[in-house]
């Protein structure tokens, strides 16, 4: 397997850095014996103008992910429903209305306050939100994500709210430059891995999905596949960078 987390070649176009990234998820699939039909990558918009999300579209993107709720909504409404939506930025309370409105799935559920207003407003238009539940590996409170030690219990308390399908655990890893470099990814990886597995029969038996690991961007989702990811959130190896 390997342990270096690379940063691709910069190329000529969306379709061509598509490919790339496609090429270097069944590598790591591969060198982890997993089907890469099994990762689901989600293109990372960020910042980038409608035009550039169609580009990425016509050459096969059909997944997107966004960070912030309003910029996103704008782009949803120009775009529309396909692709498939992903929030995977944090998300307020109070922005709960507008995400289960426009979202496909949420990424970052780290509180049972926003799960009761996600639940609210899923159970008041008559529908299931599907949520990951986002897991602080770092623990920087500059970062999202319920502690681990608190996993399972925001997991129980949010099994039995209605209007909500519990669909795994997401996680965002340590920055590859500090303490650990990629040995301290992978640990991370691994270790959200590993709670995921230890909750899928209590989510299961709860009647929720519970298929999803939400792990890797583009400086570690190889490394992410070979833990076990199942959704990749890459931006930059497919957009290139804003001013590009």
């Amino acid at each position: 397997m390997t342990e270096a987390v690379t940063t691709p070649a910069k190329a000529a176009s969306i379709p061509a850095r598509l490919e790339a990234v496609r090429q270097r998820i069944a590598d790591a699939a591969g060198r982890a014996s997993r089907d890469p039909q099994g990762v689901t990558l989600v293109a990372v918009g960020k910042t980038h103008p409608v035009p550039v999300l169609l580009e990425a579209i016509a050459a096969g993107v059909d997944a997107l992910g966004e960070n912030r709720v309003q910029d996103a909504v704008e782009k949803i409404e120009a775009i529309g429903r396909t692709p498939e939506w992903h929030l995977i930025g944090s998300l307020q309370t109070n922005k709960a209305r507008i995400a289960v409105d426009h979202f496909d799935v949420i990424h970052s559920l780290d509180r049972i306050g926003l799960a009761r207003a996600i639940s609210s407003r899923a159970t008041a238009i008559g529908r299931r939100s599907r949520v990951l539940v986002q897991v602080n590996v770092t623990g920087s409170p500059t970062q999202g994500g319920v502690a681990p030690g608190d996993l399972e219990g925001l997991v129980r308390a949010a099994l039995v709210l209605p209007g909500i399908a519990i669909d795994g655990l997401m996680c965002i890893a340590p920055e590859a430059a500090g303490d650990g470099g990629v040995a301290a990814i992978r640990t991370a990886f691994r270790m959200v891995a590993a709670r995921w597995r230890d909750l899928a029969t209590l989510a299961r038996d709860h009647g929720h999905p519970w298929h999803h690991l939400s792990m890797g961007m583009t400086g570690d989702f190889e490394v992410a596949i070979e833990e076990g990811a199942t959704i990749v959130r890459v931006g930059r190896a497919i957009f290139g960078d804003r001013s590009t």
